[in-house]
């Protein structure tokens, strides 16, 4: 992010965290992406014992305290040593762990936050199902009533670190008859009798994290582990929106910036016809777009974040915001991986460099977490609804007037 933009003790937490980007082990990034590490346990201990998981959790449970800037600060520079470490950096302490602390009972943020940010758990978030990922309301996995319990029996599939999760975040059907928005409910669900994980998927980037299928048998938990109550997972779910798009936004500025910082190096050293290829304008305008694009996105992630800081903002505002950081930011790194990929030639599609690993990784960001066509139609609706409230409220001018024949009412035909 912006460092003339930054507290000192921003900048401060800044460079906490590139120290630790710069410990990652070479060997692990390269054997993620070969799949000999289904999912890298050392990297999420040696971030808690940095204190660098949950940003934003509440300091009595081991979080910083802190707020979305310096999550988005943060996040960035996970994101730089791989897109992979930073999708496991931000699902358990960004995501879970959230939902936990404002929906959940005490007993769960001691047994989970507290040793999830130490970085000696780990817990997944269970959303998509085997058919379909954007139709959140069609999920087909319930819960029964049993006594006090629920058994809970479906699958998901596509679940970021399953493999080495000691918890899943799991929605599940609880009245089937309800409206959408009251009949489902979010469990917390240790792994036990009845859960099943199977790595099952070859990815085409963002290797390593443990992605698989979650199969649940009748599966027994307590309705304690409800978060929010039972029928009430709607709110959980809408919550876990913000930190899951404005998260991976932040992140994925984080994983395309080394793709910027290599193609820079490259063409500014190699040479063709007599002289360094940056001198050639159809390079370094492909560069020079990269890193507008760049800042663009920085500055697009940074007021998002400042918005949610400052509590003044609408919810439909926020909902907007995000969904914008999301999709700008995530198309946006696309548009940049490949701009390198094209000033550095064939070596670019090697794995000389990592520019073919990021491309690969980069492709994810806009499928997960709410496909940017679903941002899209969040834009589009929460934009309506804030334009008809400001005409009604007529808090700008009346700019429609201002046209020579703007009285002229028989000629502005709506129907």
């Amino acid at each position: 992010m912006f460092d003339f933009a930054m507290t000192d003790e921003q900048i401060k937490l800044r460079d906490e965290a590139r120290e630790f980007t710069k410990w990652v082990p070479r060997e692990m990034i390269l054997e993620m992406d070969e799949e000999k590490i289904q999912f890298p346990r050392e990297y999420l201990k040696e971030c808690g014992r940095r204190n660098l998981l949950g940003i934003r959790i509440p300091a009595e449970y081991g979080g910083r305290g802190l707020g979305w800037c310096e999550d988005v600060i943060v996040a960035e520079e996970i994101g730089v040593a791989s897109y992979s470490l930073a999708c496991l950096w931000g699902v358990g302490a960004d995501i879970v762990c959230e939902a936990i602390v404002k929906y959940g009972t005490e007993e769960l943020k001691q047994a989970i936050v507290v040793p999830l940010l130490k970085g000696e758990t780990f817990a997944a978030e269970c959303l998509t199902e085997p058919r379909g990922g954007s139709d959140f309301f069609g999920a087909t996995t319930k819960a029964r009533r049993d006594g006090e319990d629920w058994i809970i029996t479906g699958q998901k599939r596509f679940i970021v670190g399953a493999e080495g999760a000691d918890w899943f975040m799991v929605y599940a059907v609880t009245d089937p008859g309800a409206p959408p928005h009251r009949r489902m409910s979010c469990f917390m669900v240790p792994r036990t009798k009845g859960v099943e994980t199977r790595y099952i998927y070859g990815l085409m980037g963002v290797r390593g994290g443990g992605a698989g299928r979650l199969i649940l048998d009748e599966v027994r938990v307590p309705e304690r582990y409800a978060l929010n109550g039972i029928n009430n997972g709607f709110e959980v779910f809408m919550t876990n929106m913000i930190p899951e798009r404005l998260g991976t936004a932040a992140m994925t500025i984080g994983s395309v910036r080394p793709a910027l910082e290599i193609a820079t190096s490259y063409t500014s050293r190699r040479k063709a016809f007599g002289q360094p290829i940056m001198n050639f304008q159809a390079v370094g305008f492909k560069v020079a777009d990269s890193a507008m694009m760049m800042d663009a996105m920085r500055s697009v992630a940074w007021s998002t974040a400042l918005a949610i800081d400052s509590g003044k903002a609408s919810a439909g505002k926020i909902r907007r915001m995000v969904s914008q950081a999301k999709k700008f930011i995530t198309e946006g790194a696309w548009q940049v991986a490949n701009n390198c990929m094209q000033v550095m030639g064939g070596i670019g599609y090697t794995n000389v460099f990592p520019i073919e690993r990021i491309v690969r990784d980069i492709r994810l960001s806009m499928i997960w977490v709410g496909t940017n066509e679903i941002m899209q139609h969040i834009i589009q609706t929460e934009w309506y609804k804030e334009h008809e409230k400001n005409m009604k409220e007529q808090k700008t001018r009346e700019v429609e007037l201002d046209a020579k024949a703007a009285f002229e009412t028989e000629e502005k035909v709506y129907e």
